[in-house]
């Protein structure tokens, strides 16, 4: 068994589909059907993954999103059908790690889960600790998963932290936005980058003095990103 996956939709077919694309990998998984069920659910059977759709009968997959993360760091990837960049950039930003938008293929969303699930248990697993970046006034604590910009602590997402370290690791150098999802979910970017682009904004409006003219994660146009570290 490869661990125990909770999974909410209030779609049926949707629930049956995942459970059993899940279920042929080898996953347990724990099915409900709305917000109050998925909470009792978790709280009985701690699970190492969640995959939450955003419109629920008594409530919303961010709400769900927000409960989860405030009693665990385990990977969350929201459904939903809508593909606004203002609904990825709300989930992403209450602690979701991915965002894939319905109608989906079984086969991308299986890969997602067991590429965060690579991430997840590397992330926990190391006997050494990583060594800290400074990188201009920006200050990296891998081992304590801590960043600091200008002397201020600031908090960020498990993606969040994941893209400006590896920028940070080289600045001056540029990633495209296939190679940032490549190192940061890894695995193969399926096409829809807008997850990256959407991360780079969040991260943005943490690390910017001023978000809309950064200095820190400049983008390279038509290209991709860079951390510029003399800013």
């Amino acid at each position: 068994m490869r661990g125990r996956v909770l999974v909410v939709d209030d779609d049926r077919a949707i629930r049956e589909v995942v459970r059993l694309n899940l279920e042929a990998q080898g996953f347990e998984v724990i099915a409900a059907e709305d917000v109050a069920s998925a909470m009792r659910a978790f709280d009985s059977c701690p699970c190492v993954l969640a995959i939450l759709d955003v419109i629920l009968p008594d409530g919303d997959g961010f709400e769900l999103a927000q409960y989860l993360r405030a009693r665990s760091d385990l990977p969350i990837i929201m459904l939903s059908a809508r593909d606004s960049d203002i609904d990825k950039a709300v989930g992403l930003g209450l602690g979701a790690d991915d965002y894939v938008t319905k109608p989906f293929s079984p086969v991308e969303l299986i890969a997602r889960v067991k590429a965060h699930l690579r991430r997840y248990e590397a992330t926990g697993s190391g006997s050494m600790a990583p060594a800290a970046i400074e990188a201009g006034p920006v200050h990296i604590d891998p081992a304590r998963h801590a960043v600091r910009v200008r002397g201020t602590d600031v908090e960020l997402t498990g993606k969040e932290f994941d893209i400006l370290r590896l920028l940070a690791e080289h600045p001056g150098r540029v990633y495209t936005k296939a190679q940032i999802y490549e190192q940061v979910w890894g695995e193969e970017a399926f096409g829809d980058l807008s997850t990256v682009q959407v991360h780079v904004r969040r991260l943005r409006t943490k690390i910017e003095e001023h978000p809309d003219e950064p200095v820190l994660v400049t983008t390279v146009w038509g290209i991709g990103y860079r951390f510029e570290e003399g800013a």
